[in-house]
């Protein structure tokens, strides 16, 4: 992978971790929230990593089954990707 997308990268997971901790204070404070479909994207899109730390460190969403599973399954998918591209 070039420097570029490692950065890229790194971006998306924090990105997809701060965002993890936003829906949680807000589901707290009985806000609005940012919807599953949006935190999935997030992960799809490469945040996957930060995704999964988000629900460790925030224990959010960590009893919904599309986030309990499909979030592994989305890094799996991604690692699978990375290898066969550099294959």
């Amino acid at each position: 992978m070039t420097q570029t997308i490692v950065y890229i990268l790194i971006v998306i997971n924090v990105l997809t971790f701060v965002v993890y901790g936003i829906d949680k204070w807000k589901a707290k404070q009985g806000s609005w929230r940012i919807s599953e479909a949006t935190l999935l994207l997030l992960a799809v899109i490469g945040g996957s990593i930060g995704a999964l730390l988000g629900m460790q460190v925030w224990h959010h969403k960590t009893m919904h089954l599309k986030f309990k599973y499909g979030l592994p399954l989305i890094l799996l998918a991604q690692i699978a990707l990375i290898y066969f591209i550099n294959k």
